[in-house]
């Protein structure tokens, strides 16, 4: 297990369905994870969401580049969604990751003498207009944490992102604390765990 993980969310009060879904999927030697928001609210939403669910968990292992661009072929016809996703490589201990739209990401580092890094959210749509595709690998060490959230959190929720919880406990507390009550909103936790070898 390349990640160990967590997640929370929840739709907007009076609707039956969330447009706000995550993805989390291991492959051998890494792992995929990803936060998905489809425009809007209710059911429409969660079918654009659901469409780019359905693209990432077929195909894991390929670039996330390729991923967002499967995604938008996919989502022409439906509201369309933002997102962000970011692949693991347990073999080289990096993360490769990419944002569209206002999904946002943070890294949150084990070591406290290494600086946090956020994912550079560029503006745009999948299924409608894609921004260049310009993914970021950073190196990564056992520990280190991940989060990625809906606009339906607030800002300001790195105080939650502590070592000594599980990324669940993380996940729980920062929808609990840093939801708004005008949005669906969705949470994934996911900490590195470094290459594992299978016994």
């Amino acid at each position: 297990m390349t990640v160990e993980w967590g997640s929370a969310g929840a739709a907007l009060a009076g609707q039956g369905s969330s447009g706000d879904r995550g993805v989390v999927v291991s492959f051998p030697g890494g792992a995929l994870v990803a936060v998905i928001d489809g425009l809007g609210h209710g059911v429409e939403a969660c079918k654009a969401a659901l469409a780019a669910e359905r693209v990432l968990i077929a195909a894991p292992r390929e670039p996330v580049t390729e991923l967002v661009e499967r995604c938008h072929e996919e989502l022409r016809g439906t509201r369309g969604a933002v997102l962000s996703l970011a692949s693991f490589d347990g073999e080289q201990n990096t993360m490769s990751w990419l944002g569209v739209g206002n999904v946002e990401g943070l890294l949150v580092r084990l070591d406290q003498h290494t600086a946090d890094e956020a994912v550079a959210m560029r503006g745009g749509t999948v299924g409608y207009n894609l921004p260049p595709l310009r993914p970021r690998t950073l190196s990564v060490r056992p520990g280190d944490t991940l989060v990625f959230a809906t606009d339906g959190i607030r800002h300001g929720f790195k105080s939650e992102v502590l070592a000594a919880r599980s990324p669940q406990q993380i996940a729980d507390e920062v929808l609990r604390n840093w939801s708004k009550s005008n949005d669906d909103a969705y949470v994934v936790v996911a900490r590195y765990a470094g290459h594992q070898e299978a016994a």
